[in-house]
C-alpha cells in the first residue's frame, strides 16, 4: 500500500505547509510519493530532497526583495513572481536547492498544473528537477498575473485552477493511504472568481480554461466534501490549520510569515501521534 502526500497550494498563504513539512523532516516521516499544487509543489520538492528549513528562510529574507513576488515583477517581467529571480537566481545560488539530493529521492514527485487548451488538469512526473524546473513554475503560475508557461505541446498555467487539492487523482496512482495538507480552515468555502471578467478576455482564445475558471469554486467546494467524507470514513489523513489563517497572497510581514510557519510546526506536532497510527496501520 503506497502512501502519498498531497499538498495544496496558496502563495504565501502555503508557508504554514513549510511548517509541517519541517516537522516531518525532523521526525523522519516519508512518502511514497508526493504531489503539490502552487506554491504546495514548491515546497513539497525541498520536502523530497530533505532541506529542512529551505522555504521559510527564502520567503523570510526575499519577501520584500520586488525581484520575488511584486507588482514590480509583473510590469517589468509579465509575471507576478519574477522567472529569472525565483527559479534561476534563487534555487542555483542565492538558496540553492538540492538537484542532486531530489534525484536521488526514493519519493516519486508530482505537479500539478492546468492545461489552457483543455482545460483539465496535469500530472506532471518530476525526477530531475534541474531540468525541469518549468514544470514548478507552471503549477504556481497564477492567472491573470503570469505569462502562459509552455512545456513540450502544452500550454500551462497554476495547478490549482483545475484541481486544488489532487486527492483523488493521487489516488487512481495507486496512492491508497493519503495525507492531506490544506491550507484552508475547516469550514472554508470558496466564492466565485470576482475577476472572472478579466479572464474571459485574457483566455478569450481558450474556451475551456475559462470555463474552468468559472466553475473553480464549485469544484473547490465538492473537492472539500469529498476530502471531509473520506476523512470520516479514515482512508484519508487531513491536516489543516487550526486558527484561520491571516496572510495574504504576498505578505511582506515577517512577523505574519513567522507566525502561520509556527502554526503549520504546531498543528504538525500535534497531528504526528495520530498520522503515525494512520501510516503504520
Amino acid at each position: 500500500m503506497k502512501k502519498g502526500l498531497v499538498l495544496e497550494g496558496g502563495a504565501h498563504r502555503a508557508i504554514y505547509t513549510a511548517g509541517i513539512l519541517d516537522v516531518f523532516m525532523e521526525n523522519g516521516i516519508s512518502f511514497d510519493g508526493v504531489i503539490g499544487v502552487s506554491a504546495g509543489a514548491i515546497h513539497g520538492g525541498s520536502f523530497v530532497a530533505g532541506q529542512k528549513g529551505r522555504n521559510i528562510k527564502y520567503t523570510l529574507k526575499y519577501a520584500n526583495d520586488r525581484r520575488y513576488m511584486s507588482f514590480y515583477s509583473l510590469i517589468t517581467t509579465g509575471d507576478i513572481v519574477g522567472k529569472k529571480f525565483c527559479y534561476e537566481e534563487l534555487p542555483n545560488k542565492l538558496v540553492p536547492f538540492d538537484y542532486k539530493a531530489f534525484a536521488k529521492a526514493k519519493t516519486e514527485f508530482y505537479v500539478t498544473c492546468s492545461n489552457v487548451e483543455t482545460g483539465k488538469p496535469e500530472y506532471i512526473k518530476c525526477s530531475d528537477m534541474h531540468k525541469q524546473m518549468d514544470c514548478l513554475r507552471a503549477s504556481a503560475s497564477l492567472p491573470y498575473v503570469s505569462r502562459i508557461v509552455e512545456i513540450g505541446k502544452k500550454k500551462l498555467l497554476d495547478g490549482g485552477i483545475t484541481d486544488s487539492i489532487p486527492v483523488r487523482a493521487f489516488q487512481k496512482m495507486g496512492y491508497s493511504k493519503c495525507v492531506v495538507v490544506q491550507t484552508r480552515p475547516e469550514g472554508y468555502i470558496k466564492e466565485p472568481d470576482k475577476l472572472l471578467w478579466l479572464g474571459k478576455f485574457l483566455y478569450r482564445k481558450y474556451p475551456n480554461f475559462i470555463k474552468a475558471l468559472c466553475l473553480r469554486h464549485v469544484a473547490y467546494n465538492a473537492n472539500l466534501a469529498d476530502i471531509g467524507e473520506q476523512q470520516k470514513q479514515g482512508k484519508i489523513f487531513v491536516i489543516r490549520p487550526s486558527e484561520n489563517i491571516k496572510i495574504s497572497r504576498m505578505e511582506k510581514n515577517s512577523d505574519i510569515i513567522k507566525a502561520v510557519y509556527e502554526l503549520g510546526r504546531k498543528d504538525a506536532l500535534s497531528s504526528l501521534p495520530q498520522m503515525k497510527k494512520f501510516l503504520d496501520n
